[in-house]
This record gives C-alpha cells, structure tokens and sequence, in this order.
C-alpha cells in the first residue's frame, strides 16, 4: 500500500494524517517484518474507528474501503481535477501523470488485506469491504453525496485498467465537480485557520423544499425563477431582496430555487451579518469556480447604530474589485428599506447639515438591489386555500373543507394571526393527531 502511495503525482498533497496515509505507513511498518502485533493491531482499529465514522457521517455502504477511496478522488482539489470540472479532460501532458495516479488508487481498490488479517488474527478489513449498514434518517447524512460516492465508487472498481478508472473519474468531475462544492448544495462558513482564509461548512440537512410546495404566491415565485434561470444560464441577472410580513415564505422560495437549481450548477452560502467582515474572502474563495452561487442572508436588517451596511453596499455594487458574473445576493427581510428609519430622518428641521445625503445613503441599500419581491400577508380566502390545499397531503386529515377553515379560523385567531407559516402549523397539528 505504501507503495501505491508513494506513486501518486497529482494526487500526493493529501491531508497526512487522513486515513489513507496512516493506513499506508502502518502497512509499511507491517511490510518491513518490524513491528508488535498488538501495537499494530490497535493502530489499524484506530484507524478503522475514523473509516467508520467518515462511513456514518456519509452513509456509504458494502465497500467502505473503496467508498473511502472514491470520497478522497472527488474532494481532491488539485490543479487536474480543478480543470476536469471546468472543460473536462482534454489531451494533455497531464493525462500521463493522472492515468499513473489512476493506476496506482485502481490498484488500491483492490488491495488484498488477506496476508494481514491472518498474521494478525484480525478480520476487521474483511468486515469493512463487505459492509451492511444500519438503515438511517437521511437527516443524519447527505444522502446526494452517499449516493454519488457509491455510484461512482461501483463504477471505478468495476475499471479493467486505468484508461478506464481515468475515464469515469474526468467524467463525474466534468458532471458534478470536485469536492465539496461539487457534492454539496449549501454552506455556511466558519473562519478559516490562517488571518483571512474561510472554511465552507457543508449543510447537510438542507430542506427538501420544492416551489411548487409553497401555495400561493405565484407572480413572487416566477420572477425569483425568471431572475435565478438567467443566472444559471449565464444571462444578465440580479441580485434579490425578499422582503414582507413573516411567515409567507421568503425563506422557503430560496431553498427552493436552491432545490430546483441545484443539478445546474447553482450552490448557496448562507452568510450571517456579523460576517459581512469575510465577505471578501467568501468572493476571493469562489469567483473562479464552475458554479454559480447565491450568498443568501436572512432576515437581514439594520439598527440605526448599525453600520454593516455601508460594507455590504460596497461589496455589493460600487467597490473597487467588480463582483464576478457567478455571484448574486439573495436576501430576505420584513423591511422595506432593511434599515431601521426613525422620524428624525423624516424631520426637515433636523439639526445634520446635510440631512437628505443621510437619508439617501439609508435608502440606496435597497436600491443594490435589481430585483425586489414583496411577500404579503394573505387573505382571509388565501390563508384558507392553503389550509385546504396543505391537508390535502396528508390522508390522516379527514375534515371537510368547511370543519377545516372553521378550526383554521380558531388557530389562527390565538397563533400568531395569518400567515402561510401558521397554516402550516395548524396543518403539523391535525396531522400529529392521533386518528
């Protein structure tokens, strides 16, 4: 195994404490005849221990040891796999050191852990590559990368030789991408290890929210899907603000498009506004990457004291560096204006001398904005159509509709008033209730 290892070109500057090298170093130790088989042993299942968790945090399954492979192929950002993603594999000198590194992990996905199980007494290897699962809630794992793992995985063992591992490699990061924007619909970040450097932290649990699960609002949604299709197709478009009453969907509609977009290319970075900070980095990190991205902020506004939002305006639109054509902001708030205004602002008599550039420098926030949808709240008829329509999904709702919008009324009237979230939870109740 070490080896095979030591073969690798494109694909050497791995993390070396991942797995991978650990197993590669402790099979040498076991090649050279010079070492305690107790010590060895628990240096194996410790290993095993991660190949484990790394198992349950994806839920691969059957071959853990090639579903592992197949995971460090496709998270590998090297300058080959990074250029696969954007034109695919093209002829080039470079093939020649990618179809070795090919050769070399084909020849690890069929790595024959006989000869160290027997002089161990182990079989924890024979365990892992013919692996049954536990069957688990896909909220507890990203069931879009298990699936793509494994299928990958099947394919790539299945290779006669190289040419043919090289072949379906360049065309799954042609198709998807490569780690973990090429696996993953969603992030948020974190700061990174070094001053200025972030850290994308898949959401895994993303909800699986489609438009077409948001009843009503059907002029709001087509212009967030006019504006989202000319992005993804590399149209003009622009950014979005989501602004209403709370609880009619503004949030929903954006993990949504995220939903419906996602096999095209588009990705989400949620960015809180204590992180506008890193804003720039979050740009720097993305800008020449095969996707398009909406950095997405909730519920955004601003206090009077607050003054993000002058880093945001610049970030936006009028800083010196053009924001790249694969970004859009999309954000979602109750105010109109996202900054708080106060009746001084309003007050000619105002004591600033140049009080109207304070007012105009508030309101241009909004104005960075090409595109702004307004949520409203709805009816009395539109909150009972959603109500309707709601129960309608569950077969354990038996009211008519009239007992529906009589008992919606009630819910309503002691749940926070109308709204399509409160329609929702109205519905969660008669659903949860025992027939």
């Amino acid at each position: 195994m070490y080896k095979e290892i030591a073969k690798l070109v494109l694909y050497a500057d791995m993390d070396k404490d991942c797995v991978l090298y650990n197993m590669a170093h402790i099979f040498k130790e076991f090649d050279d005849g010079n070492y305690s088989k107790e010590y060895l042993t628990r240096r194996i299942l410790g290993q095993i221990k991660r190949l484990l968790d790394i198992a349950t945090d994806y839920g691969f399954d059957k071959n853990l040891w090639q579903n592992y492979l197949t995971f460090v192929l496709i998270t590998n950002e090297n300058p080959f796999s990074l250029t696969c993603e954007k034109v695919g594999a093209n002829e080039g000198s470079v093939n020649f050191f990618a179809k070795n590194d090919c050769k070399a992990f084909l020849n690890l996905f069929n790595y024959d852990f006989s000869a160290i199980e027997e002089a161990l007494s182990i079989d924890c290897f024979s365990i892992i590559t013919n692996y049954r699962s536990i069957v688990k809630k896909e909220r507890m794992y990203n069931k879009n990368v298990s699936e793509k793992v494994q299928t990958l995985s099947e394919k790539l063992a299945a290779s006669k030789d190289e040419e043919e591992f090289f072949i379906h490699l360049t065309e799954f990061y042609k198709s998807y991408g490569v780690g973990m924007f090429g696996l993953n619909k969603a992030f948020r970040i974190k700061k990174g290890k070094n001053e200025g450097e972030v850290e994308f932290c898949p959401i895994n649990n993303m909800d699986k929210v489609m438009l077409s699960d948001l009843i009503g609002y059907e002029i709001q949604k087509k212009k967030l899907v006019d504006n989202t299709k000319a992005f993804v197709e590399g149209r003009e478009a622009n950014n979005v603000l989501l602004f209403g009453d709370s609880g009619t969907g503004k949030s929903t509609s954006i993990k949504a498009i995220v939903n419906e977009y996602y096999d095209q290319g588009l990705r989400m970075i949620e960015i809180y506004k204590h992180q506008f900070c890193d804003l720039s980095n979050v740009i720097a990190s993305i800008k020449n990457r095969n996707y398009r991205y909406i950095i997405y902020m909730d519920d955004l506004s601003f206090e009077e004291f607050e003054i993000e939002y002058k880093f945001l305006k610049a970030v936006i639109e009028g800083g010196v560096e053009t924001k790249p054509d694969n970004i859009l902001i999309y954000a979602t708030s109750n105010r109109r204006h996202l900054i708080k205004e106060t009746w001084n602002d309003r007050n000619d008599m105002n004591m600033e001398l140049h009080h109207s550039d304070t007012v105009e420098e508030k309101l241009s926030l909004v104005n960075r904005f090409g595109v702004t949808i307004c949520y409203s709240k709805p009816s009395q008829k539109e909150y009972f159509n959603i109500v309707c329509e709601l129960a309608k999904r569950y077969d354990n709702i038996k009211l008519t509709d009239e007992e529906l919008k009589a008992e919606a009324n009630k819910w309503e009237l002691s749940h926070g008033g109308i709204s399509g979230r409160t329609a929702q939870q109205f519905i969660n109740y008669l659903a949860g209730m025992e027939s």
